[in-house]
């Protein structure tokens, strides 16, 4: 049995999807559903059973020698949530209470970490876990310390010696798009921000830079597609001999511009593209570059080559964004 916390999530539903696709047993999903449409993001899949987050420990404690590995993909994910309690409970102590539980029950353990712990990257974005190294991270916002805080835990105790899952790997996610994210709203990829715009002819709406180092547009991200990071967490699972913490990106930066030409161009058009000032509210957090270091996942055995950010896009604009059904 496979666990997926947040299964019915944007990342943690593409992996549900992988999963049954490759006949990995019985998934069980432990997501809240909610009132919206996020239901459709495990329309199409065969699963076990599907659990909301309270009754989780129960169902663990009752099923533990069926429980193989436990992907945990569930947290609050919104870099503009303010009830930083909520997301310590969530982010922290869960990710906490489910380390625990893989240890006693010798059960595989492999979560989403994510890029916000590097903050405004003036630290770099070295994958490097030991305990010193992330003490140097200073994350911007709480979304970000609290996925910083767990994986400073789990250095300690690995450091430590301490008892650990029989596997334990996370992932720092950075920009990742890709189908199954329309529940998101707000915090959907700049792909799926832009798409509606351009299928109406609109320009495509960007950020003004407010940083004389970077042109307006030029902003830089590390934009991974979905399936790529799916590929590197079924390789962990493919690898239990595998532990640690991993970038999950493509190593190459890229502009929101070139991000946005690139919606333009699945759709057979030619660019365009305003500026709007960047909210007053999160501009002294603003991002202006990010780019995964990936030579620490490859020196383990990875090996898989990133997506490229047209073929991803165009892949995602003309599979899924323009299909009447756009949920894989």
């Amino acid at each position: 049995m496979i666990v997926v916390t947040g299964g019915a999530g944007f990342i943690g539903s593409n992996l549900v999807a992988a999963l049954e696709e490759r006949a990995a047993g019985d998934i069980v999903v432990c997501d809240f559903l909610g009132h919206d449409e996020k239901w459709r993001n495990l329309a199409k899949r065969e699963l076990a059973a599907v659990i909301p987050p309270d009754r989780l420990f129960t169902y663990l404690d009752d099923h533990a020698s069926e429980v193989e590995a436990i992907f945990h993909m569930g947290a609050i994910s919104a870099t503009t949530e303010r009830d930083v309690d909520l997301i310590v409970a969530s982010n922290f102590a869960l990710s906490q209470r489910l380390w625990d539980w893989c240890t006693a029950h010798q059960a595989r353990l492999i979560y989403a970490s994510s890029a916000a712990t590097y903050g405004d990257g003036s630290a770099g974005f070295d994958d490097d876990f030991a305990p010193g190294a992330l003490a140097k991270l200073r994350p911007l916002n709480a979304y970000g310390w609290s996925k910083h805080l767990f994986d400073r835990r789990v250095a300690r105790l690995v450091a430590g010696n301490a008892p650990r899952p029989k596997q334990w790997a996370g992932l720092k996610f950075f920009n990742v798009y890709g189908p199954n994210e329309y529940h998101k709203g707000a915090m959907k990829s700049v792909v799926a921000h832009i798409y509606p715009r351009a299928t109406a002819g609109a320009a495509a709406r960007l950020f003004k830079s407010h940083n004389p180092a970077y042109p307006d547009g030029g902003q830089k991200r590390d934009f991974v597609y979905v399936r790529d990071c799916v590929a590197m967490l079924l390789w962990l699972y493919d690898h239990p001999e595998v532990n640690g913490l991993f970038n999950a990106g493509t190593g190459k930066a890229r502009s929101f511009r070139d991000l946005a030409a690139a919606v333009y161009r699945a759709l057979g058009n030619e660019p365009k593209i305003e500026y709007v000032d960047t909210p007053p509210e999160i501009r002294d957090k603003y991002q202006y570059f990010t780019e995964a270091r990936m030579d620490r996942i490859h020196a383990v055995g990875y090996a898989a080559p990133a997506t490229e950010l047209e073929d991803g896009v165009q892949h995602y604009v003309q599979t899924y964004l323009a299909a009447a059904d756009p949920y894989r």
